[in-house]
């Protein structure tokens, strides 16, 4: 038996944490706005029968720290199984780890599809989208981004949760282009430890005027204005807000990693590369916008 899906990788440009430690995992998470690309996880589930329930996660592409979501991700699903299998479970990751580009949200999607397709359990894809965001608040490394990656498209996230909980409203993008220099990593789980409290009120804010003008623009400039208040903008990422700004181009910081992001159209593309490429020492991603979200792939 075998199964695999793929999940597009998912960047918020600012949000605003909805947690309540007494609540369901479900009606935890976030608003907030962002977009989907079309780089991701692909996950591929093999199923033996055994003596024994057990499995083996592996890796290619770029390399995680730890395999904590997958691993709390086939616990559970194993519950509802009847039987004891092997299982091999193969990630393929086409984005940089922990550079806020949603790659736990990306593994926790494409990997509960693949156990579905690879166990013919018939659950349906918002029941899976439900269990791949439980896997992401029990394991702190993520709010919003399954909500947003199970969706696809650029999202507004009007309510937070899983999906069938959560709600978004969708902005038009087919025509624009995200291109990203990603510099180095920062751990979410420390970030939401430290810092929620204190980022929260301006979030909100965003959400609500953003909702009301749709504006891409807007987006940037207030993903800029949140990434300065939280406090998260390096020097080196500011000499390249600053060059990018000069070239009259907008663009916004990924949360969280020291990643900027810029949706263009396709005539800025090469402006917007060119400009990225005088930082060698960061990994530049130019993608265009998924609009499809987490799928079986065939």
């Amino acid at each position: 038996m075998r199964g695999v899906a793929f999940s597009p990788a998912h960047i918020t440009g600012f949000f605003k944490a909805e947690l309540d430690q007494t609540a369901r995992p479900e009606t935890q998470g976030s608003l907030g706005a962002g977009f989907s690309i079309q780089e991701g996880v692909t996950t591929t589930v093999e199923v033996q029968d055994s003596e024994f329930s057990d499995y083996t996660i592996t890796t290619s592409g770029y390399q995680p720290d730890n395999t904590q979501v997958s691993e709390f991700v086939v616990s559970e699903f194993l519950k509802n199984v009847q039987g004891k299998y092997f299982l091999k479970v193969h990630h393929d990751i086409e984005i940089p780890v922990g550079y806020g580009l949603g790659c736990s949200a990306a593994v926790a999607l494409s990997l509960i599809y693949a156990l579905n397709s690879a166990f013919k359990t018939n659950y349906t894809k918002e029941q899976l989208g439900k269990m791949a965001h439980n896997a992401e608040v029990m394991c702190r490394t993520g709010l919003g981004d399954v909500l947003a990656s199970y969706h696809g498209g650029f999202e507004i996230r009007i309510k937070g949760g899983a999906p069938g909980v959560g709600q978004i409203k969708k902005i038009s993008s087919e025509s624009y282009s995200a291109i990203m220099i990603c510099f180095s990593p920062i751990s979410t789980k420390q970030f939401l430890k430290e810092r929620l409290a204190s980022i929260n009120g301006l979030g909100g804010k965003m959400v609500d005027k953003l909702v009301q003008t749709k504006d891409i623009d807007q987006f940037h400039d207030y993903s800029i204005e949140f990434a300065n208040y939280v406090d998260i903008i390096t020097p080196k990422m500011k000499s390249v807000i600053d060059e990018l700004k000069q070239n009259g181009i907008k663009c916004g910081v990924a949360l969280f990693g020291e990643t900027i992001f810029a949706l263009v159209k396709p005539e800025m593309e090469d402006k917007v590369i060119a400009i990225f490429e005088k930082y060698p020492d960061g990994i530049v991603i130019k993608s265009k916008i998924d609009q499809v979200g987490a799928r079986l792939v065939h």
